[in-house]
């Protein structure tokens, strides 16, 4: 199994505008790792390489940030501060899952079986001076994705793999 090393955030952001270019329709991503391993950092240039202006807001106090898309809209949740899944409840989760095409899930782990099931996986860890990115599908929408990001970045040669 391989796995990207991202040695600092130009390169995080280059693997975030190559998951822009090639994602599904619709997709649900859990971004996974320590504090400060590079989530918000992946999904702001995944959001900005979508064609998203203006300011990126963490959602670290709002839990959860929604913006447009040229092709639909995006949801950021950031759920490290969610004392219970019951509390996505009052936060709209319902209008969400009808309107967002594009999930962005930090600490997806606190939010249980509110969220909607996830195409893809990403894990961060920080490593020497960088981090290193594990992608993990968990859907046939996920491993389509896989599937043109490896075919997009040159497979396995550019640091692309799917972790199984």
């Amino acid at each position: 199994m391989s796995a990207p090393f991202l040695a600092d955030a130009e390169a995080t952001a280059d693997l975030g505008a190559r998951l822009a270019a090639t994602r599904p329709e619709r997709a649900v991503v859990h971004l996974q790792g320590d504090l400060g391993a590079g989530k918000s950092t992946l999904a702001r240039a995944l959001l900005r390489a979508l064609g998203v202006t203006g300011t990126i807001r963490s959602p670290t106090y709002t839990l959860i940030e929604r913006y447009a898309l040229p092709d639909g809209e995006a949801a950021h949740l950031d759920l490290y501060r969610l004392g219970d899944a019951g509390e996505l409840d009052f936060l709209g989760m319902d209008e969400l899952q009808d309107a967002a095409a594009l999930w962005l899930v930090e600490w997806p782990e606190r939010g249980g079986a509110a969220l909607p099931a996830p195409d893809l996986a990403i894990h961060l860890a920080l490593e020497a001076e960088g981090r290193r990115a594990v992608l993990k599908p968990l859907s046939d929408a996920g491993w389509e994705w896989i599937r043109r990001l490896d075919g997009a970045a040159g497979g396995a040669a550019a640091g692309i793999s799917a972790a199984t």
